[in-house]
């Protein structure tokens, strides 16, 4: 997971969730995607999976509207660096966690303007300053349990909205239902690859309309750490386990 950018033919680039490794692949149409104006074939490869996973959390499900605090964690991977230029196009703020100085300014570099280092500060803590108290409207999550889930209603604003994407913190956390009350908040979690061919192709749809425009402008583009052969992909998950910063690709040629 994560080493799983695919592009098929000269003019799509194709929307496969969990990863696998082939040079060809059969793929329902409603997950096909046109390689986008100004994008390269195999950098199209980096955006299917982090531009329907971003989409469809932050702005399908979670709704964020311009003016609101997005907060991602994780921001310097792909899919925080696709969130962060999304959430920025349309007008939202965004804070980002990440454990590194260079990850943090590359993620400024992006767009994001509250900068947190999960090694030295406490996200909580620091979104609230950073809000005046009130926190983030919505939150982007890939740690799913332990005590972020705790932590992560504690840093949602009044009618916060957290989205779970991941499970890096464990499968199992402990929820306050009365601090969630209190915010009339909401926490949902979602996977593109146990959804219906239907929901992902609206997904894929919503992607084409709203993300790929952006993209063709020159608004939001790829983030790639590096490409790699296909033969060096234990290499590509060593990388992906230590430190990088967008998506790692693997190549056919």
């Amino acid at each position: 997971p994560g080493v799983s950018g695919w592009s098929v033919g000269d003019e799509v680039c194709a929307l496969l969730t969990g990863g696998g490794y082939a040079e060809k692949v059969a793929v329902p149409a409603g997950q096909l995607l046109p390689v986008p104006k100004g994008v390269s074939l195999v950098e199209a490869a980096g955006l299917p999976e982090v531009a329907c996973t971003v989409w469809s959390n932050v702005f399908m499900v979670a709704h964020l509207r311009a003016g609101e605090v997005l907060l991602v964690q994780g921001g310097a991977g792909g899919i925080g660096t696709m969130a962060i230029q999304l959430a920025r196009a349309i007008g939202a703020r965004v804070a980002v966690t990440a454990g590194s100085k260079a990850k943090l300014d590359f993620c400024a570099e992006l767009g994001a303007d509250i900068l947190i280092n999960y090694h030295e500060q406490d996200f909580v803590t620091e979104i609230k300053r950073a809000t005046d108290g009130a926190g983030a409207d919505v939150i982007l999550d890939n740690m799913g349990g332990g005590d972020y889930l705790d932590r992560n209603v504690q840093a949602l604003a009044v009618n916060g909205r957290l989205a779970i994407i991941g499970l890096q913190g464990g499968t199992k956390g402990e929820l306050n239902i009365a601090a969630l009350l209190m915010k009339e908040g909401a926490v949902t979690a979602t996977s593109l690859r146990s959804r219906p061919l239907k929901e992902k192709a609206a997904i894929v749809a919503g992607v084409r309309e709203h993300v790929w425009p952006l993209i063709a402008a020159g608004k939001v583009r790829p983030v790639i750490d590096r490409e790699l052969p296909m033969t060096d992909a234990a290499e590509a998950h060593r990388v992906m386990d230590e430190s990088h910063i967008g998506k790692v690709l693997l190549t056919s040629r």
